[in-house]
């Protein structure tokens, strides 16, 4: 078994695999008469030539420590997001190519959420 190491998740080291979606340095401004801020355009939704963007809720289960990596998933036609809805961290793993030495593995705080970049594992 290979042990990944954990990276913090930070824009420049996820650059490769599509884009962190957090509030740090976002444009903001003031919506609703004065009530709300606006973090504007923290990601781009790629739905590809012929998709269609939607928004999902999942509800996932904390797996076990130590947490084994059996399976990659690619969306080769569009970006995908995740965003959670409570404040834990949790771990983000992604690869340029489905290889074991391709593998990485980013903390992200419960306030951060990605969009992995079409193709990306």
């Amino acid at each position: 078994m290979t042990e990944l190491a954990i990276e913090p998740l930070t824009r420049e080291a996820f650059a490769p695999f599509g884009e962190v979606i957090g509030t740090e340095g976002a444009e903001t401004f003031p919506i609703n008469e004065g009530t709300t801020t606006r973090f504007h355009a923290l990601a781009i939704a790629d739905p590809g030539p012929e998709g269609q963007v939607i928004l999902s809720i999942f509800r996932g289960t904390r797996r076990p420590d130590p947490t084994a990596i059996r399976m990659l998933e690619r969306h080769p036609l569009g970006s995908q997001a995740f965003m959670p809805l409570q404040p834990r961290d949790w771990l983000v793993v992604v690869a340029e190519r489905p290889t074991t030495e391709a593998l990485r593995c980013f903390r992200a705080r419960g306030d951060q959420g990605v969009n992995y970049s079409r193709g990306v594992w």
